[in-house]
């Protein structure tokens, strides 16, 4: 368990300098960009500083018993959080990049941050300093925190979604394109979740 503790108090370690002076640092993170069906959902959550979680870390690190844990365990000490979905139709719409801007800044909107720790993406035009941070998710606590919160919403969502079309495996694949899942939608064509400008090449 050492090393667990080692990490999470290094991935902590990462956000104390945006801490500095009292600032309210928000971590966030997406998850849903690649796949062929269901939305993209992004997290934003403020952590405090003790105590620290020792299983937060990027949630394709962890295993999904494992992330359900920790998910109850942020829930339970976050200070806040938030969550923002966009819709496999307005994915369509307006193209995965905006529509995980536009999720972020859902996300965002209640949360009272001085300071957004973002996994990657830029340009949010929230109302505090926004940093955006390459491979965030395995750097910052508290993007790690959102990864986690974002992770296990969006698999809750898919595997209630495999119950009404479960020809998709859904619940196994989560909407990514695995071999199970693009053979589905070339035997039964797509359905209502499906991102018709991410599938084209499969039907």
């Amino acid at each position: 368990m050492a090393g667990r503790e080692l990490r999470a108090s290094e991935l902590m370690a990462f956000d104390l300098p945006y801490k500095a002076g009292g600032l309210v640092v928000a971590g966030m993170d997406e998850v849903g960009r690649g796949p062929l069906a269901g939305p993209v959902v992004t997290a934003c959550v403020v952590m405090p500083e003790e105590p620290v979680l020792i299983w937060v870390d990027d949630s394709k690190k962890l295993s999904e018993s494992r992330r359900e844990k920790v998910y109850e365990e942020i829930l339970n000490h976050a200070l806040y959080v938030g969550i923002g979905e966009v819709s496999p139709e307005e994915i369509d719409e307006i193209n995965i990049l905006e529509a995980t801007r536009k999720a972020m800044r859902m996300a965002a909107s209640e949360v009272p941050a001085d300071v957004f720790l973002i996994d990657a993406v830029t340009k949010l035009g929230l109302k505090g300093k926004e940093v955006p941070i390459i491979k965030g998710d395995a750097t910052s606590y508290s993007i790690a925190a959102a990864s986690i919160v974002a992770k296990v919403t969006r698999d809750r969502q898919m595997i209630s979604l495999d119950s009404l079309y479960p020809e998709y495996g859904f619940a196994r694949n989560k909407g990514y394109g695995t071999r199970e899942h693009i053979d589905a939608l070339k035997q039964y064509g797509p359905c209502p979740v499906h991102r018709q400008s991410f599938i084209t090449h499969f039907v």
